[in-house]
This record gives structure tokens, sequence and C-alpha cells, in this order.
């Protein structure tokens, strides 16, 4: 029977190979960085802080449309030694604590982004501690990238499902509900409702494939948390078991269906 991993393995869930979830996990789509700009202000001088920055996917991006400073909040030291050798920038700094407990530079951001790491969190406390650290007006923003889309057809979920329906768990998967974390469109607004800090909430969710050879399926599923929560000679066996389907069954092609949700609010 599988369990669902506690919140705190977030914090050190993806730093034992930096180097391969930098280069294996994608990137937001385009339209992702457009909202930011078009809505939320992201753009030159733009103050940003980022919850989970992680090996800097995403902080890359609001570097690069100008943010500065930005502020990356990372709790797991191997990913942000990561970060810092790889993105070195002045107008980024990164601190080392989880979220919750965190102590910013300032407290008068004009964006806030958590890139695929919000379900690691207590959902009220961090969109009030979100909140706190934002302007009068400021902006709010949650990304994420799901796997698996039950609109689609999913050949390699369907033939890899019994593989990986025993283990581990992360609260990203919705637990009984089967319906992702991010996806729970309802429980999200609810959330943002019962906090009272923000208005103009909205949520746009868009489609894609991502297209993998056997050597990026192993790498992309190496860095799932269901995968790293597991005994080392597990992983090994389960990772290779999915590269012989990935070959055997696929052909050495995967495609996995991909729905980025994107989720702002201001803060009232």
């Amino acid at each position: 029977m599988s369990r669902e991993l506690p919140q705190a393995f977030g914090r050190r869930a993806f730093g034992d190979d930096p180097a391969t979830y930098d280069a294996i996990r994608p990137d937001y789509p385009d339209w992702v960085y457009d909202t930011l700009r078009e809505r939320c202000g992201l753009g030159p001088g733009c103050a940003a802080f980022e919850v989970g920055a992680g090996t800097g996917i995403a902080t890359r991006r609001l570097l690069a449309a100008g943010a500065d400073p930005v502020v990356a909040v990372e709790p797991d030291a191997r990913l942000a030694a990561f970060l810092r050798q790889s993105t070195p920038s002045p107008a980024l700094s990164i601190v080392g604590a989880p979220f919750e407990t965190a102590e910013l530079p300032r407290a008068d951001f004009d964006l806030g982004l958590a890139a695929t790491s919000f379900h690691w969190l207590d959902e009220l406390v961090a969109l009030h501690r979100a909140a706190a650290l934002l302007r009068p007006g400021g902006w709010w923003a949650m990304v994420w990238n799901v796997y698996g889309d039950d609109d689609r057809a999913d050949p390699f979920h369907e033939a890899t499902n019994a593989l990986l329906s025993d283990g581990p768990k992360s609260p990203s998967g919705g637990g009984r509900s089967g319906v992702p974390f991010a996806l729970q469109v309802n429980a999200r607004k609810s959330a943002f409702g019962r906090s009272g800090a923000f208005a103009d909430l909205t949520h746009e969710a868009r489609p894609w494939e991502l297209v993998l050879d056997a050597d990026q399926t192993v790498a992309l599923y190496s860095t799932y948390s269901d995968i790293t929560a597991r005994p080392p000679d597990e992983r090994r066996a389960v990772l290779g078991e999915l590269r012989r389907i990935a070959v055997e069954q696929f052909g050495g092609r995967v495609v996995r269906n991909v729905i980025t949700i994107l989720y702002t609010a201001r803060r009232a």
C-alpha cells in the first residue's frame, strides 16, 4: 500500500543530483512568463522572491526578464549551492532556509512565485507568509507542470502504473482523490478565500506534450520524489524497469502528457 510523503520530505528530496534535475526537468511554457509580465508586473526593476527555487529553472527566467532583486528561498543546501554556482547574478540572493521561517531582506516585494513547490508547504501558513512579504497590490503566483491528463490517452502511464503504484507518493499527486494538487482548483480557490489576503484570483491551464528518449525518461523519473524516497536498490530496479519498458514497448520514444497550470492573485 502506498503512503504519502510528508511535506518536510520536500526539503531534501531533490538535492542528490542537482545537475540531472536541472538538465531534465522542463521549463514552464513561455505563456507563463508572458502572463507574469502582462498581469503581475514582471520586468525590469520588479522585486521578486521565489519559494523553493531548486536549481533555478524559473529563477533564471525571472532574472532574464529584468527582475531585481530576486531572492530565492531554498532549504536544501545542495540545491542552493548549485543555484549559486550556476546562476551568478548581482541581482540574485539565496536564502537557505524553509520558507516558513526564512528571513527575507524586505517585506515589500512586487512579485512572489512558487514553481512546482507549493504542495510541499502548509497551504494557509504559506499564503499568509507570502502576503506578508508583498507590498499592497503585489502579486503572488503558483505554477506547476503536472504529468498526466485524464482527457488524453497515456500509454506510458498505463504501461508503468503497476510498477509505480505501490511506492511512496508525493503530496502533489492528490492523495486518495487521484486529482493532482495543482488541478484541485476549487480547493486552491478555497484556500485563497480562507486566507483573506488576496483578490483578483485567476487560474489558467494549458496542455502540451513532452517527448523523451529512454535515457531522458529514466533521468526525469529519477528526479521524482516518489523515486528518490525509495531505498537505493529498489530505486535502481524501478528505473531499470522503466528503461526496459521505454525501449521494448515504446521503441525508445516516450510521450508524456503535461498540463501547465498557473494561479495568480493580487495582495488585497
